[in-house]
This record gives C-alpha cells, sequence and structure tokens, in this order.
C-alpha cells in the first residue's frame, strides 16, 4: 500500500525570526528584570549595612548550584537523546496514512539542533533554579566540624548527621531526578524515532533500546542501594513512635536490618540489569525487579509491621524504654534543657505580715504595669506630635540608676507616618519631611502616677522617664534622641533633602529643621540610582523631585528585626526585639538562633506552634514560621542602631558547632564574645522564643523515668491564659511568660528574670514554675520550682476565676462596666514568696467606645493561699491578704508630676480621655479599704453605694452563719441598694 509523505513544517522568513527573537529577548526582560532590579537593590543595601560578603558568598553559592544541578540534569538528559538518536532504526515503516508519530518525527528530524539543545537547556534551567535553594546545606556541608557527641546507635558524631547527612541525600535525590529524566528522555526518543513500537501483543524494542533503558533503569536501582545504605542513619529521627522521635525497638530489630537486605537485594538487582543490556536480554532484569519488590513489601512493611503489632505494643513500656532514655537525653541537649536546677517547693506557707516586710527581692519589685496594655496610655500621654508612635506590644528592659536596679517599660518614639491627618498625607510628607522618631520613653514597672487620675488618688498612669530632643539627659543620657530605624518604619525614607533656599527638608519637634548626617542609606544623589529606586517603588517622584541632592540618601528596610534576618539568612530571629540605651545611643537589641532539624533522637518541635501565646497574633507580634527544628541555640546576640542603621552580630555561645561552621561560611562577620560591652551585656534578656520552645518540651522532659515518660505519667502543661477574651476564665492559648525583677529561687537576690507556671496535665493546679536568670552574672541559669504531684496549689486558671467569682470584685466591677466602661485585666504574675505562691493582677479601666480613651491602672488583685485582697494599691492589697503593715514593703506611686512637652496637653487631663462618672467610680473603690469615714447625704449616689457595701457585707456574715433567713434578708436589701443606685444614676445622681 502506498504511503503518503509527511508534510513537513513551513520555514519560518527572516523577518519572522527576527520578530520572534526580539519577542523572546522581551520577554525574558519581563520576567527577570523585577529579579534583576530587586538584587541591585540589596546589593546597594548589603553594602550600606557592610555585610556585602554575605550577599556575595550566597549569590555565588547559589549560582554554582544553580550550574552544577544545570549542567548534571542537563548534561544527562542531553547524552541520553543523543544516545537514542543515534542508535535509532533506519526505516521506520508508517502504521499509516495518518500516523501522528510520523508527523512528529519529521517535525523533530527537521530543527534536530533546537531539540538537542533546547530541550536539555531548558530541563536544565529548572533543575538548577530548584537546586539552587538548598545552599545552606551545601555551605554547612563544606565548613561543618564535630560536635564531640556521638550517637548512641552507630557512634558517629553528631555533626555527620548535622551537617554531612543532609548534603548526602540532597545530592541522591539530584541523582535520582537526573536518571529518572534520562529514562524517560530517551524512552519518549525511542518511541518518537522507532526504537520502540507498540504494534502488536506487546510491542517490539530495538536492541540499542533495550541496552540503553536496561542501563538506566540499573543505575537507578543502584542508587536506591546507596539509598537504603543512608536510610539506617535516617531511623534515629523516626517518628514511627507517637510518644517520642527516634529509633523504635521496630526500627532497630526489623526496620534498619530490612534496610541492609534491600541494599545487598539492590546490588544484585541492578547486576541483572546490566547483565540483561550486555546480553540484550530483560528477563533477569525482569525477574530481579519482581524480587526487589517482594522483599520490600515482605522486609520493609509486613515483618516491621507483624513485630509491631505482636512483640512490641503488647511489652511497648518495656521495648522501648531504650530508645525513649536516648530520645530524653537527646532532646534534653539539643535544646539546652540538660542542666536545670530543679528544686522541691511545697507551694504552702503560712507567712506573717513582718515576713513581707522583710522580703527586699520580690515585693518591692512587683510589676503593676503591663506592657501588652499600655500603648494607647503611652501614645496618649507620649505621642507629642500626631506623627509619633508606639508598637504595640512594648518592652521590658531594666537600668542600674544611682546604684539601684529597676525594670522599666519602655518603647522608642517612633515615626508613624499613618498617624498623620488627611492633609498631610503626601508623598513629601511621608517621605521627606516626617523622616524619624524622638527619643526613647520608660517607666518604672513597679510604679503609678495618680497626678492625672480621676479616681480620687486612688490607681493612675505610668510615672514616665524620658530621654528625648528637649531633654536628652533624661533617665538616661542619650547621645542623639533622633531614631530613624523601628519597629514602625515607612517603606523608605529620602534624607539629606533641601528646599530652594538650600533648607533642610526634614523636621524635629516644634519645626526645627535638621539634616541627617548619620552612615546609614544608600547615597541616591545620582541619576541612576533615583531611576533604580524610581522603577523598584514604581514612584516618579523619586526620580523628579527637586529637593533630592547630590548628597541625598535613601533608606530603607528599617525594622531591626529584618535588617538582622537579611544580614544573616542563616540565623532565626527572635520576634521580639527591644530598644536600650547602650554606652550612651539608642539601640535595638536582637536575639538569634542556629537550629538543625535532623539531630539524632531530639525531638521535632514546630517553632510557629511552640511560641504562639495569648499576645503573638493579638498584640502584633510577629510569629515564628512553622519550621521544624530539633536543635536551637541561643548563639548569637545583634544590635541595630535606632540612629544610622548599623548592624552588629555578636557570638555569645562560641562553643555552637552550627555556628562555628556558619563563621568559616561568613569570616568575619560574627564579631567575637569579647567585644560585647559590659553595657550592652547588662541590657540582655533571656529571649522569649527559646523560653517558650523549653517550657514546652520541659512539661514531658522533666521527667526521668523511661516507662512514667512513655504512659504521660506526671506530665505537665503550660497553663492557658486567664485574662484573655471577654470571659477571662475561658481563654484557650497559652499564658505568655513574664519579665520580671524578683528572687532568684537559686541564689536568694533580686534579679531581672523570665518566668512561666507550670500546671498539671489535666489539671489546672500548679506543678512547678520555671524562671531564668537574665543578670550577666548567672545569665540563662534555669531554676524549676517542683512542687508535690498532690499538689491542691491553685493554678492561674483557678485564681482568676476566684478573683472574678469573689462577691466585692465581681459586684464593683460590673458596675464599671454598667457604666460604659471597660475592664481590662493585667498580667497574672506568679511570684513564689516565703514558700508559697503569690498572685498579683493588675485591673485597668478604659472608657468605651472612645477613639481617645486609654487604660488607666485602677485597683490591684493579690491571691495566697485562697485569700483575696483587692484594693487602688499593692500595699493595700497585701494588707487584706496578710493582715496590716504587710505591704510596707511594696512601691506606692511617687505622685510625681508626668513629664509633658511645654505647649502640650496630656490626653489624660481632659474630660474626653478618662472614665466617666469618677466620681461614683471613686465611691465604689472606695469601699475596699475605706480612709475616712464619712456620711454621705441622704439620696446621693455615695449613700446608695455605702448601703451596696452594707448589704454585701450583711451577706457575706449571713453564709458564713449559715442563716438561710438573714441570707434571704441579705439578698433583698442588695437589690433594694442596687435599684436605688441605679435609680439615681438614671437622673443624674
Amino acid at each position: 500500500m502506498a504511503m503518503r509523505s509527511p508534510v513537513g513544517m513551513p520555514k519560518l522568513s527572516r523577518r519572522a525570526r527576527i520578530l520572534i527573537a526580539i519577542g523572546a529577548v522581551l520577554l525574558l526582560l519581563l520576567l527577570s528584570g523585577s529579579r534583576l532590579l530587586s538584587t541591585y537593590v540589596d546589593w546597594l543595601w548589603f553594602g550600606e549595612v557592610g555585610f556585602r560578603s554575605v550577599f556575595t558568598t550566597v549569590l555565588f553559592t547559589r549560582a554554582v548550584l544553580f550550574v552544577a544541578v544545570g549542567v548534571l540534569v542537563g548534561t544527562v538528559l542531553a547524552l541520553s537523546l543523543w544516545l537514542a538518536y543515534r542508535s535509532r532504526p533506519v526505516f521506520v515503516p508508517a502504521s499509516g496514512p495518518d500516523d501522528p508519530v510520523a508527523r512528529y518525527r519529521t517535525a523533530v528530524t527537521a530543527r534536530i539542533k533546537l531539540f538537542a539543545f533546547g530541550v536539555p537547556v531548558l530541563v536544565g534551567i529548572v533543575a538548577g533554579v530548584a537546586g539552587q535553594g538548598n545552599w545552606q546545606a551545601v555551605q554547612l556541608f563544606l565548613n561543618g566540624g564535630d560536635f564531640g557527641v556521638t550517637d548512641p546507635q552507630f557512634q558517629r558524631d553528631i555533626g555527620f548527621y548535622a551537617f554531612q547527612l543532609p548534603f548526602f541525600q540532597w545530592l541522591l535525590g539530584w541523582a535520582f531526578v537526573a536518571v529518572a529524566v534520562a529514562f524517560v528522555g530517551a524512552l519518549v526518543a525511542h518511541y518518537l524515532f522507532g526504537g520502540i513500537r507498540l504494534a502488536g501483543r506487546g510491542g517490539d524494542l530495538t536492541g540499542a533500546a533495550k541496552v540503553q533503558l536496561a542501563v538506566l533503569a540499573g543505575v537507578f536501582v543502584l542508587l536506591k542501594a546507596v539509598a537504603y545504605y543512608f536510610d539506617r542513619f535516617a531511623l534515629l529521627t523516626s517518628e514511627r513512635n507517637d510518644n517520642f522521635v527516634g529509633a523504635t525497638y521496630t526500627d532497630l530489630h526489623a526496620v534498619m536490618p530490612a534496610k541492609l537486605i534491600l541494599l545487598c537485594i539492590a546490588v544484585f538487582c541492578a547486576a541483572a540489569f546490566f547483565v540483561g543490556a550486555v546480553r540484550r536480554n530483560l528477563q533477569w532484569p525482569a525477574i530481579a525487579t519482581a524480587l526487589l519488590v517482594v522483599s520490600s513489601v515482605l522486609l520493609g512493611s509486613l515483618w516491621p509491621a507483624a513485630l509491631e503489632q505482636f512483640s512490641v505494643r503488647p511489652n511497648a513500656n518495656q521495648r522501648e524504654a531504650p530508645s525513649i532514655a536516648n530520645n530524653m537525653e537527646a532532646t534534653r541537649a539539643a535544646y539546652g534543657i540538660d542542666d536545670i536546677n530543679y528544686i522541691d517547693y511545697e507551694g504552702q506557707s503560712d507567712l506573717e505580715p513582718e515576713d513581707l516586710r522583710e522580703d527586699t527581692a520580690t515585693i518591692p519589685n512587683v510589676r503593676l504595669l503591663d506592657p501588652n496594655i499600655l500603648t494607647q496610655t503611652f501614645t496618649q500621654l507620649q505621642q507629642r506630635r500626631n506623627f509619633y508612635g508606639f508598637p504595640d506590644k512594648l518592652d521590658i528592659d531594666r537600668y542600674t540608676i544611682d546604684g539601684e536596679t529597676q525594670d522599666y517599660i519602655v518603647a522608642l518614639r517612633e515615626i508613624n507616618t499613618e498617624g498623620l491627618a488627611e492633609n498631610q498625607r503626601n508623598w513629601i510628607n511621608r517621605h521627606l519631611v516626617y523622616t524619624h522618631g524622638n527619643g526613647i520613653v520608660a517607666a518604672p514597672a513597679n510604679e503609678v502616677n495618680s497626678a492625672l487620675a480621676d479616681t480620687g488618688g486612688e490607681g493612675g498612669y505610668p510615672n514616665f522617664k524620658v530621654s528625648d530632643l528637649a531633654t536628652p539627659d533624661g533617665f538616661v543620657p542619650v547621645e542623639n534622641p533622633r531614631t530613624y530605624f523601628g519597629e514602625l518604619g515607612t517603606a523608605y525614607a529620602i534624607v539629606g533633602t533641601t528646599d530652594d533656599q538650600g533648607n533642610p527638608y526634614e523636621y524635629d519637634t516644634d519645626n526645627e529643621r535638621y539634616t541627617y548626617t548619620g552612615e546609614g542609606g544608600v547615597p541616591i544623589g545620582n541619576w541612576f540610582n533615583r531611576l533604580v529606586f524610581a522603577a523598584y517603588y514604581t514612584e516618579r517622584n523619586i526620580l523628579f523631585n527637586q529637593a533630592i541632592s547630590p548628597e541625598s540618601k535613601i533608606i530603607y528596610n528599617q525594622n531591626p528585626r529584618d535588617r538582622v534576618a537579611d544580614v544573616a539568612p542563616w540565623l532565626t530571629v527572635d520576634s521580639d526585639p527591644y530598644p536600650a540605651v547602650v554606652d550612651g545611643k539608642i539601640t535595638w537589641i536582637v536575639d538569634a538562633y542556629t537550629t538543625l532539624d535532623n539531630y539524632p533522637y531530639a525531638e521535632k518541635t514546630e517553632l510557629g506552634e511552640a511560641t504562639t501565646d495569648s499576645l503573638t497574633s493579638a498584640r502584633g507580634v510577629p510569629e515564628q514560621l512553622d519550621e521544624r527544628i530539633s536543635y536551637i541555640r541561643n548563639s548569637v546576640k545583634a544590635t541595630v542602631d535606632a540612629y544610622d542603621g548599623t548592624v552588629t552580630l555578636y557570638a555569645v555561645d562560641e562553643e555552637d558547632p552550627v555556628l562555628q561552621a556558619w563563621r568559616s561560611v561568613f569570616p568575619d562577620t560574627v564579631q567575637p564574645e569579647s567585644e560585647i560591652s559590659d553595657d550592652l551585656r547588662a541590657h540582655f534578656r533571656y529571649p522569649e522564643d527559646l523560653f517558650k520552645v523549653q517550657r514546652d518540651l520541659l512539661t514531658r522532659y522533666h521527667v526521668d523515668n523511661p516507662s512514667d515518660f512513655y504512659a504521660n505519667v506526671g506530665f505537665w502543661n503550660v497553663p492557658s491564659d486567664p485574662t484573655v477574651g471577654d470571659d477571662p476564665g475561658e481563654a484557650n492559648t497559652p499564658q505568655p511568660p513574664y519579665y520580671i525583677l524578683a528572687e532568684d529561687p537559686a541564689t536568694g537576690e533580686a534579679t531581672f528574670q523570665l518566668t512561666s507556671a507550670q500546671v498539671f496535665l489535666q489539671r489546672q493546679f500548679l506543678s512547678g514554675f520555671m524562671s531564668v536568670n537574665s543578670d550577666p552574672e548567672h545569665y540563662g541559669d534555669m531554676t524549676v520550682l517542683r512542687l508535690p504531684v498532690d499538689s491542691q496549689t491553685q493554678g492561674p486558671q483557678q485564681v482568676q476565676t476566684q478573683f472574678v467569682s469573689s462577691t466585692e470584685v465581681s459586684t464593683e466591677l460590673n458596675l464599671l462596666r454598667q457604666q460604659a466602661t471597660d475592664v481590662l485585666f493585667g498580667n497574672l504574675l506568679t511570684l513564689p514568696v516565703g514558700g508559697g505562691l503569690l498572685y498579683v493582677e493588675p485591673v485597668y479601666i478604659e472608657r468605651r467606645n472612645e477613639d481617645s480613651s486609654f487604660p488607666q491602672l485602677a485597683k490591684v488583685l493579690v491571691s495566697f493561699e485562697g485569700r483575696v485582697g483587692y484594693a487602688p494599691t499593692l500595699a493595700e492589697a497585701l494588707d487584706e491578704v496578710f493582715g496590716t503593715g504587710a505591704g510596707e514593703g511594696a512601691t506606692d506611686p511617687t505622685g510625681e508630676d508626668v513629664e509633658v512637652a511645654e505647649g502640650d496637653e496630656p490626653s489624660g487631663a481632659d474630660e474626653t480621655t478618662t472614665p466617666p462618672e469618677t466620681e461614683e467610680q471613686g465611691a465604689g473603690e472606695d469601699t475596699s479599704t475605706p480612709t475616712t469615714p464619712q456620711t454621705p447625704p441622704a439620696g446621693s449616689v455615695d449613700q446608695a453605694v455605702q448601703s451596696m457595701d452594707a448589704a454585701l457585707e450583711q451577706l457575706q456574715s449571713a453564709q458564713r452563719s449559715g442563716d438561710f433567713a438573714e441570707i434571704g434578708q441579705a439578698y433583698q436589701d442588695l437589690a433594694e441598694a442596687i435599684e436605688q443606685y441605679e435609680s439615681l444614676r438614671g437622673d443624674g445622681g
């Protein structure tokens, strides 16, 4: 039968080819233009901060990996295609007049060079893009060393698992990809050129096709044998058992031997493929493949499952005991919780008033200010100008002034262009005029100032201490209070600009002009850089604005956390940077961690989940990514100068093998610990994210017995935050840890520490109290007060329930809420005092539905051994709990005036910004601790409140006596008093 010749593809004209080439170039520029622009902007920024070596090292490593992986995959594919084309049959009969394969064959043959080079290049580019992302594993392989610790199974140094095994697995993975792509390419090419024909029952393969495919399959199986070898080491991070990470009994006695047997079978199977290629017979490879598949099912699945079901599970607590012991030891070492001072603590005590008066470490330093509530208070009283602002979450630090150490709530008065009025929100104001903040604001954490309060002197506001342009020698001297870098930074700021008369565009407070003189910022005076940033920000004003002079700079990437993350991409940055005045300069301090995800036998932790608490989402604190880790060290402390943006990395754990590896990758980027000044070290805090991870693990890994660990005996839990939400007793997110200045359980001295309570699993009773020291002399010393397993000491949730269910407290809070006043519960602090646990919680009030309202401290709640105190001051609340005179050691409000800039009226002084009806509020609050007995006029609101107090006292007395008739009469009197109060309030009092 005559065959019709396939019609070839028409040739393109020269003009068409030129147009296609131009289109391809334009498409390439469109796809890569933004990436090139971003790369150049990053190049300039890394040069500004002095970390260009990091940029070039990462870029060079990525480029090398892109080329290496691309060449590997592309070359293997090209070689496979060339062999298939070279060994094609000379004559290929067509299956019919409309044979589609013949048409494709003709099209490919007509442009054989295009396909021969284009397809491998395209596949190589895709592979290179994917491969360059693993630059960290490659650099750690090249620079990693030993840990000095070996695993319990193979006796290999941990460095093998941390630095070498990930690289070998990555390399093996790309070898699999290259061979698989080559096999598919050979299969398609042989089919296209007639080496494989599907006609007939089973089809037909030419000898050349059999050889090439058999060899590729043999190489693939040989790589599988290598994978079986490395799989043995990966078993040490197995998650087969839900209770622990590491090689289980089944892994050690079934899976691991099976891997060795399968390795041998895979080698035999690969040899069979190679023999089949030589003899051009696929029977032996087919038999070997069947053997490998059957063996994988029997040895890799059925045998481990049978051992697990019939031997391990009936005796799991005994079988898994050695593996659990290995997991416990490795987890404690990997997370730095292997050197904890456990102290048995009864949690109960009969304290006398004189015992509290003699306490000079904890009681005088009890923190009354909650940094998570007072942002609006700071803003209203210390904002000064609408273009300034404070972060949603304030910070806590300590300062030693006149020989006395005090913890402070601290925050920078940052530039916040989002606060500009509508008629101010133009491009010039946002990026050229309002460019920097003004100073640092602090308030002693254990003091309040009642000068501006509306509650008759009860409660109050922070006692502000300021160091800014108006008072540079404020509570601490500051050389330059201007801050260009902070958490509220805009997208960019252009500094060094001038108007037509040569005057600076930037403004300080009181309309004083200022020209930036710092080292920060990228020069933008030349037209090329102006064009680059105009394109980068898609803002033509950068190109045409005449105020930009040859000396102008553009400041961007202003967030201190982002700056540290960018200059050290190998570090995991803590979510909460904090400002401090260090050696006379306002400096951001940022904690950073080295992490691993494959430490043998160590528990795996979801970093994002472990560091989530009630504040991370509610207060705008950045959350950690859901990265799985099995090792973490706070090896680096970073600083960012708030004026010029200088980033400095300091090593604080120079023995960390991971840090040592990265310092080899990026030499001279991390300063030695000896370069840390005493003033800087005095402001180091133990980082919150690390502490959260450690406290979560300690809920389980404080248990020493493997059998108890397997049975979850003695496990603890992180308490939920009882102060969150409309119903404070039903919070379901973990309580955050708290920085406090209190007595160290180990040394007995007042130290700055990070603390957290622990409760029993499935019970809310207190099980432990965890604290870690932040003072330089004992930095990182961790102590756990361990309560008896049958302890009935109330935990945070139970204490909060006791607070809100107290008759006095609930009645007054309900009255406040009826007056359009919101009640905010501050942080519930757990404080070990005299062998027992003292709970202290500030209560704030704020006018409801008022944009200009802000919280003020109204009362203090105290609980000890089930006794509750509720009073305007801590001293009075302690007196209610322990007896008269117990609170003499507590710090009382100072009564000093709040610092206010000349010409500015504090928002708190305006009647629209304070809680309404404060006269009645004050009267209501006086019921807890009356000072001067007075008889209010009949028919007044005060008289109604006094009647409610009397009814409450009558009710409590009746309940104690058990006289039901008296209880009923007391309830009736209380209802009448409340009705009278509401009636008078409705009439205006």
